[in-house]
């Protein structure tokens, strides 16, 4: 059962800066008002330190505070509590979004060098903007995804014209070989690592970690500026299943529904999609390993792939 952190803020009315610096100081670590003077966070032990000292500087500035530790919020289900989180952290991802996407516009229409306000600079303010709220995304608020996708966008409109690359290797030279792709794992991760562990090397071995630090000899996939990654209107199954020149039925249905979930951009009408975007997403909340997540994921795609033939 989860925990929950509840405070409780009484501030006198005057001056009205000790409200407003409270407030900003509880939106700032993440946390939902339930009521007008009640907030609320799930329970970790930097969240808890951090309402510890807002609970003083409250008392100080002559306030009222209490600071309390519950199994539940009586009268709401932990799923409405999580999706009051959800909500108010998708309320920032389309802010977000929407700077992101005048970012891309300016980009596309005038390009790199003559968009306005060094496009470089803006890209980096929200970069950091992005990573503040995804530090406060408890419970991976849906509308992250369509930030990212935008900021990737961004990144390769903005990255130096690089010089053409050597014809890439087949699939199949890359035996052997580890791979390494971003963190908490989802659908067009797991699929593509379920197509690397399948179809190209059944000894492969997967590695996660951020794009900062991914180590040099692994091969990287579905992260930002890989070779092996999203192209053009393909997701990174799609690429690697044209980069294996895998023709199989199946797979050609498996990948119209892994677009579907990861995209969303209605190509294929896939009725599949949806229950694979909720399943994984439901392994998430609940595995906290990303090597369980991915061995799971795996199970699960060997499932969807054989149901897919038993429909041909």
């Amino acid at each position: 059962m989860s925990a929950w952190l509840v405070l409780v803020v009484r501030l006198p009315s005057q001056p009205s800066s000790l409200r407003v610096r409270a407030w900003r100081r509880l939106r700032t670590l993440g946390a939902v008002a339930l009521k007008n003077s009640v907030w609320v966070l799930p329970c970790s032990p930097e969240s808890y330190e951090q309402l510890q000292w807002l609970d003083q500087e409250v008392q100080r500035d002559g306030g009222e505070a209490t600071l309390l530790k519950v199994d539940r919020v009586e009268n709401m289900a932990p799923e409405t509590l999580r999706r009051l989180f959800n909500d108010t952290r998708d309320h920032d991802y389309r802010g977000l979004a929407e700077r992101y996407r005048g970012l891309l516009h300016a980009l596309e229409r005038r390009g790199a060098r003559r968009a306005p306000g060094r496009p470089a600079d803006e890209a980096s303010r929200l970069a950091r903007e992005l990573e503040r709220v995804r530090r406060i995304d408890f419970f991976d608020a849906p509308g992250r995804r369509e930030v990212e996708r935008l900021r990737e966008a961004v990144e390769l409109r903005l990255r130096p014209a690089a010089p053409a690359p050597a014809p890439p290797a087949p699939l199949g030279a890359l035996r052997g070989r580890r791979w390494v792709t971003r963190p908490r794992p989802h659908v067009d991760r797991i699929a593509s690592a379920w197509l690397i562990k399948r179809f190209v090397d059944p000894d492969a071995e997967f590695l996660f970690a951020p794009a900062d630090a991914l180590p040099a000899d692994a091969i990287p996939f579905d992260v930002v500026g890989a070779e092996l990654g999203h192209a053009g209107e393909d997701c990174t199954f799609e690429t690697l299943l044209r980069r294996g020149g895998l023709a199989d039925r199946r797979l050609a249905a498996l990948a119209e529904i892994v677009h579907a979930a990861d995209l969303r951009d209605d190509k294929y009408q896939r009725e599949e999609a949806r229950g694979l975007d909720v399943a994984l997403r439901g392994l998430l909340a609940v595995t906290t390993d990303d090597h369980e997540v991915l061995a799971t994921g795996l199970r699960l795609f060997d499932g969807l792939y054989a149901t897919l033939g038993g429909a041909r």
